[in-house]
């Protein structure tokens, strides 16, 4: 027997579901959050999730913690998001590395679609390719008529297997036909070292890690990996302009949460943090740090994850990149 609810019950739902919601997202954030980077201190996720929680705690009236969980590039941090409420109050601040482990380490223990709520993409690293300054290849046509004669001679490091930086490199070799030895450093910071001491004759680096030294001339700068000029080396172009196309790779990052986040919090999160990185305290102080801030909500990072996952799978098939 099939049971009619009453006008008033169905009334009652109505406005419980009207305004449920709305009310919720008013009053948040009634306690404390979390901020999630999944790496060390001082890199590009951990300078952003700084910058952002110190003007969110004033927007916000509550204190939010940043906490650095490092460790096998990014997952342990990550799968702590995953594995917690979807209630906003744990949140991740990821980079595009995310994307690249489960091309190099084959399946993760959460899935990057699916066990993320995706809020926003918050500003971007271009990656450069240097030179040791005694090489005197200075643009990307020297470098492969340089190759050209010298097919066995080159060398370049990276900050790793398996890292964006490498990935951008097999890239580049693949569209020039440029022929160098990868040599992957455990870090961005080893491999800066001796490509300024000449130890290694190429790095492709994250871009603001090279501008000091390429200012001074120890190393020149040979391309950019986006396809539009970085703010902090305006005169490198990109390896676009220089005929690779298409080329157009950043470290992105970006703040996530849980699975299954109310919209109305993304919402909110999404219009403050906004506000936050159009404060021109925030950008200088991220410019310094050598990041981009952009703006792009969750549907734009929704996007860009899964055309990531693509790209990345695709390239470490045909350059044949795998994890140490």
């Amino acid at each position: 027997m099939k049971i009619q609810p009453s006008w008033r019950l169905l009334a009652l739902l109505a406005t419980v579901a009207a305004f449920a919601l709305p009310a919720w997202a008013d009053t948040y954030p009634s306690r404390a959050v979390k901020i999630i980077v999944p790496y060390g201190t001082g890199g590009g996720s951990d300078v952003l999730a700084r910058q952002i929680s110190g003007r969110l705690q004033a927007i916000w009236g509550q204190g939010i913690a940043v906490d650095n969980r490092a460790g096998a590039s990014g997952n342990i941090g990550t799968e702590a998001v995953v594995r917690s409420p979807g209630d906003g109050y744990t949140l991740l601040l990821q980079n595009s590395t995310m994307v690249v482990n489960p091309a190099v380490s084959g399946k993760l223990n959460y899935d990057p679609e699916k066990d993320l709520t995706p809020i926003m993409l918050l500003g971007l690293t271009p990656i450069a390719l240097v030179a040791h300054h005694s090489t005197n290849i200075k643009t990307l046509k020297e470098l492969i008529d340089y190759s050209k004669l010298n097919p066995t001679a080159l060398s370049y490091g990276s900050c790793g297997v398996g890292t964006p930086q490498h990935f951008v490199m097999e890239l580049v070799k693949q569209k020039s036909g440029v022929n160098a030895t990868h040599i992957g450093y455990k870090g961005c910071a080893p491999a800066l070292n001796d490509v300024v001491g000449g130890q290694v004759p190429l790095a492709i680096l994250s871009a603001n890690l090279t501008a000091p030294h390429v200012k001074t001339g120890k190393l020149n700068a040979i391309g950019i990996s986006t396809a539009a000029r970085y703010q902090l080396m305006p005169q490198l172009p990109s390896f676009e302009e220089q005929g690779l196309k298409p080329l157009d790779f950043s470290i992105w990052y970006a703040l996530m949460g849980p699975a299954k986040m109310p919209p109305e919090v993304v919402a909110r999160i999404y219009a403050d943090v906004q506000k936050v990185l159009q404060e021109p305290a925030i950008r200088d102080n991220l410019s310094a740090a050598g990041v981009e801030p952009m703006s792009g909500n969750g549907a734009d990072l929704a996007k860009l994850i899964k055309s990531d996952l693509v790209r990345y799978a695709q390239l470490a098939r045909s350059a044949n990149i795998k994890a140490d």
